[in-house]
């Protein structure tokens, strides 16, 4: 491709911004997608005639040298001064004129000012009611905002949430509903505790047993306060509508209160039980995590894998065989394993009862390599294949879940060899006790060789669980825990849905929804760690009990009681042992985060308390969140709110995509391709994102890496963008997808759209002048020119589509024709109102300037969900109806269908005007006339309306200053060329002494040399031996089409060429 034979895309000169014609040929509007398609297609094109450019003037650098340079002149940066905001924050924003040299331009740092403290202080975020205390007539709107981690700082992920919740909140807010967006915080037990005791270790290489438990939590605390704070504060730039008097946090007393009252009541009714199972264990983190907290890498072979806690890569995707030598004989029974350090634990070896190979084996032992240990051989049917490899089993039941299984089966030992830190313990022998698992696992290798046990090693293809917060390799380890039953709460939830009590957003998401819990697990709730909602359990420690048979009692539920105070837990334990001394001692462990975030959406309203807010919000109107957190914490949410309040916690989950980079990549710190949402709005440097990665938790070598991907994601840094920008950004991208690729230069471009709207504003205000004042009410005087009533329909085409669209979630569309709105506001009307206001009659400058009032105050309110703080900044500059009674546009009325604005004809009739601009454009513009041309418009039926249009046109077409009207084509004066605008309407424009005909001429001939040799391939297509038989049906009618079409550019070809012949007599 040459970049003449490009078309360059419409470019705004004032914004540098793409413009799409939000209309097609044939005037009908485009869809948002074909807009969007559209836009793409033109971002590609400027980049590609960029580089073209480029490269043409690096030729016709080379090409110049030795000539002598000319000086030149270098084009001064006119200096915009700083903008202060004398503002006092929480008071109403203090407005400086426009014309101030520091608002010249377009500036999201001194529009978004000051705003978000006075809607806070004004109380404009919180729940307005009727007099009498009620939900207002208009209706309900609550979100449970989702609680983030005090880990550190939001991504751009949170940044979507914000985007989607806050926008929805918005709108219903100025629909004049009761509406309430709850914010909280969530503790985020193992992810913070990790993050701290880094930073410990890091900072004072202490761990946290150098702690008490009461001293390392208050460290956590500080910590908490410390970045809550900064996370707070993104929020607030993020334009979230919180209402900040019912901030909630996951430990806060009321919450743990609730925490407290559910694990209870759960634990007496039986749902909470105790038992002894094989959990996830993370060796780094010390504690047990939950199957959706661990991350199963797959490899197809010999791999090695960095495990915290090892210098060197561990060695996996290998199966070892080894030999069992068989007690009392010379035989050998060959195993095969994955994991040879859990020999230590193998307590049975099982083969097949009908495999003849080993009948006679049958209730004999196998003799342990290392251990004074005879293992049993036994027969299983489920647990052994005989195709697969020798036949032979080694059951480990402590240590392997489909071993954990088969022991119980066989009522076989169960054998833990690991301590909590990953060693083997006194189980292995003395000489193993203390060795760390990976290691023993090659010492367990190089003994077999010696002892001629060794068999041999080849690549296995595997699945390594891992910890999603740590990376170490998990391990299976028997562990007496807190469960939670859920099969029974699964059936609640699943007929929650089915009968329509909750509806979840998009369908792929329900589908998910339904499998999850139609194979659904215990839920182990139990977490060994300092941080979090400590278990309201406790142990009965009757005197005079040996440590043996506590351990004993420890198991299992039997020596538990829970109370929602130690004195509730004495009295239950007096009942159930009476006349027996005894003490009680409260259960080390804490909850797994998930069992307080479950709770959230009631919790946050005072349960169990019968509160005014449970009475008034619960269920809450829906859920919005990720679809990755669906079966962490949406499904929970469903289970424990039906459980415990007998009503589903809200009545609709929307889920939204994922965040990913422009190149498809999942969001991670090593690459380098996390961003903060602060960086996007604020703008940084390539060098100071480097520094950022200083201030985690990245080893030396994760952050050269992750330096050399923010050099490949951002080789410029990041621009300045704006809260708005990214807002209405990650809005547009939200398409019911499943992931988003997000491309700053896309957010940048959305900047360039907030210019317009602040560009086009600022000279609207100026039309409008410093005397106007706006009717009291908006409605129609009848007065209205036929641009009026054409732009007054698009503003109500419009709003109906952005109500209906934000009702069904449809984000894409709203987002799309708020865009197209604002263009046509900008490239239309304002344009077309230009002779109107400056040289019409009175009547005419006054309803022109009430039009553009009408439109600036609804464009406005249309887009503020979405970009909050522009449109604040704009329609306060605005003159106020006497009839609008909110003092911010938060608290507005938003735009509805009005069907006094439904003008179907007048609408079609300036559609016409339109089509006759397009085509007079087009001919200009392929035959080059940049200024004094001729255009003539030739209509019977519709005269009168092209005659009282034609200021209109000429408004609209820079070439020309004037367009004649004719009823004839006898009248239009020979030497123009002629475009058919529909079967009545024609334009006219004179080329005849503005072109180049021989060139022109020329140029068509090539053109049309070409269109012929595509027909000939064509026919020889379709012509060819067997064709009618091979082709199918899509690839015939494909060509079919490809042929008319071809015909007809050779016939436009042929007609230009004879009309240009004719037009050099």
């Amino acid at each position: 491709m040459s970049s003449t034979d490009c078309k360059a895309p419409n470019i705004d000169p004032k914004t540098g911004e793409i413009t799409i014609n939000p209309l097609k040929e044939d005037g009908t509007p485009k869809t948002p997608k074909e807009i969007e398609k559209e836009r793409k297609k033109a971002e590609k094109l400027a980049k590609f005639l960029a580089k073209q450019a480029k490269k043409q003037a690096s030729a016709n650098s080379n090409n110049s040298k030795g000539a002598p340079k000319k000086e030149k002149k270098k084009k001064e940066v006119e200096s915009i001064p700083e903008f202060v905001d004398k503002t006092i924050s929480g008071e109403k924003k203090i407005l400086v004129s426009l014309d101030d040299p520091s608002l010249k331009a377009y500036n999201p740092h001194n529009v978004e000012s000051s705003w978000y403290e006075w809607w806070v202080k004004s109380k404009f975020f919180e729940p307005e009611f009727t007099k009498d205390g009620k939900i207002k007539p208009e209706g309900l709107f609550c979100i449970p905002a989702p609680p983030p981690n005090v880990t550190g700082a939001l991504h751009i992920g949170h940044a979507l949430t914000v985007a989607i919740q806050d926008s929805l909140i918005r709108y219903n807010r100025m629909k004049g509903k009761t509406v309430l967006f709850l914010p909280g915080f969530d503790h985020a037990g193992i992810a913070t505790q990790s993050v701290v005791e880094k930073k410990i270790w890091a900072t004072e290489k202490k761990t946290r047993h150098d702690f008490t438990r009461e001293d390392f939590v208050s460290r956590i605390w500080e910590w908490k306060e410390e970045y809550h704070q900064s996370i707070k504060n993104q929020f607030k730039r993020l334009g979230a509508s919180y209402d900040w008097t019912r901030e909630a946090f996951t430990l806060d007393e009321n919450l743990s209160k609730s925490v407290v009252e559910a694990f209870v009541r759960l634990h007496d009714e039986g749902v909470i039980y105790r038992s002894s199972r094989l959990v996830n264990w993370s060796v780094k983190l010390n504690t047990a995590i939950s199957n959706l907290e661990v991350e199963n890498k797959d490899i197809k072979g010999k791999t090695l894998l960095k495990v915290p806690g090892y210098d060197e890569p561990v060695e996996f995707g290998v199966l070892t065989s080894l030999a069992y030598p068989v007690v009392g004989s010379d035989e050998k029974l060959i195993i095969a394993t994955t994991r040879p350090e859990t020999l230590f634990g193998d307590t049975g070896i099982a083969v097949h009862p009908d495999d003849v190979r080993y009948k006679h084996l049958h209730g004999k032992f196998a003799q342990h390599p290392f251990l004074d240990r005879q293992i049993p051989i036994i027969t299983d049917s489920e647990a052994v294949d005989m195709e697969f490899g020798t036949g032979a089993v080694k059951i480990t039941p402590a240590h392997d879940a489909n071993d954990y299984n088969t022991g119980k089966r066989h009522d076989l030992e169960f054998i833990n060899i690991l301590t909590d830190d990953g060693k083997l313990n006194e189980n292995c022998g003395p000489e193993w006790r203390g060795m760390k698992r990976f290691d023993a696992r090659k010492k367990v290798i190089e003994l077999l060789k010696e002892k001629g046990l060794f068999v041999g090693q080849e690549d296995n293809e595997m699945t390594i669980p891992t910890c999603s917060r740590s990376g170490d390799v998990i391990e299976p380890l028997l562990k007496p825990q807190w469960w939670v039953a859920q099969a029974s709460m699964a059936k609640e939830a699943i007929s929650a849905v089915k009968k329509g009590d909750i509806t979840i957003t998009p369908k792929s998401s329900e589908a998910e929804y339904f499998h999850w819990l139609g194979n659904i697990q215990d839920w182990c709730i139990s977490r060994q760690l300092w941080w979090g909602h400590r278990c309201p359990v406790y142990f009965v420690n009757i005197k005079g009990s040996t440590e043996e048979e506590n351990d004993e009692r420890r198991i299992t539920g039997e020596y538990w009681v829970a109370g929602r105070t130690e004195e509730e837990a004495l009295s239950k334990a007096t009942k159930k042992f009476p006349g027996v001394e005894f003490s009680l001692e409260q259960d080390e462990d804490v909850l797994d985060t998930w069992f307080s975030s479950g709770l959230w959406p009631f919790s946050t309203l005072g349960w169990p308390q019968k509160t005014a807010d449970m009475e008034t919000f619960y269920p809450f109107s829906m859920l919005e969140t990720g679809w990755d957190i669906l079966f962490f914490w949406v499904v929970r949410m469903i289970l424990l709110g039906i459980k415990l309040t007998g009503s589903v916690p809200f009545k609709e989950v929307f889920c939204h995509s994922l965040v990913r980079d422009a190149q498809g990549r999942k969001m991670s710190k090593s690459l380098g391709n996390v961003i903060d949402p602060l960086d996007v709005i604020n703008g940084i440097k390539l060098e100071d994102l480097h520094a950022k990665l200083l201030n985690g938790n990245l080893d030396p070598r994760e952050i050269e890496k992750a330096k050399i991907g923010q050099k490949q994601s951002y080789p410029n840094g990041v621009p300045q963008c704006g809260t708005d920008a990214l807002r209405f950004a990650l809005c547009a991208y939200t398409t019911g997808g499943r992931d988003i690729n997000l491309d700053i230069l896309r957010v940048e471009g959305y900047r360039k759209f907030c210019n317009k709207i602040y560009q086009a504003t600022k000279f609207a205000l100026m039309r409008l002048g410093d005397d106007y004042k706006p009717s009291p009410v908006e409605k129609l005087t009848g007065n209205e020119s036929l641009v009026e009533k054409w732009i007054l329909y698009q503003l109500n085409q419009t709003s109906k589509i952005v109500n209906e669209s934000l009702d069904k979630r449809d984000f894409l569309t709203s987002t799309s024709a708020i865009y197209e709105f604002w263009y046509l506001i900008c490239d239309v009307y304002i344009e077309n109102s230009k002779h109107l206001i400056n040289e019409g009659t009175d009547v005419e400058k006054k309803s022109a300037k009430d039009t553009l009032y009408i439109l600036l105050d609804n464009a406005l309110k249309l887009i503020h969900p979405f970009m909050p703080f522009i449109s604040e900044e704009m329609w306060q500059r605005l003159p106020k109806r006497a009839s609008e009674v909110s003092e911010t546009i938060v608290k507005a009325a938003y735009p509805v269908y009005k069907s006094e604005y439904d003008n179907k004809a007048a609408a079609a009739d300036y559609d016409l005007v339109l089509d006759i601009t397009k085509g007079a454009r087009s001919l200009l513009s392929q035959y080059n006339i940049l200024k004094n041309g001729k255009v003539f418009i030739e209509t019977e039926s519709l005269f009168e309306t092209a005659v009282s249009q034609k200021e209109s046109i000429v408004s609209l077409i820079k070439a020309i200053d004037e367009v004649n009207v004719v009823r004839k084509a006898s009248e239009v004066p020979g030497g123009c060329v002629l475009e058919a605008i529909n079967a009545e309407v024609n334009v006219h424009v004179l080329v005849k002494g503005h072109v180049d005909i021989d060139a022109e001429i020329s140029k068509t001939k090539k053109k049309l040399d070409k269109a012929l040799k595509t027909k000939s391939t064509i026919e020889k297509t379709l012509n060819s031996k067997d064709y009618a038989k091979k082709a199918n049906e899509e690839s015939k009618a494909q060509n079919t089409n490809r042929l008319e079409n071809t015909i007809a550019e050779i016939e436009g070809f042929e007609a230009t060429i004879a009309n240009l012949e004719r037009l050099k007599i």
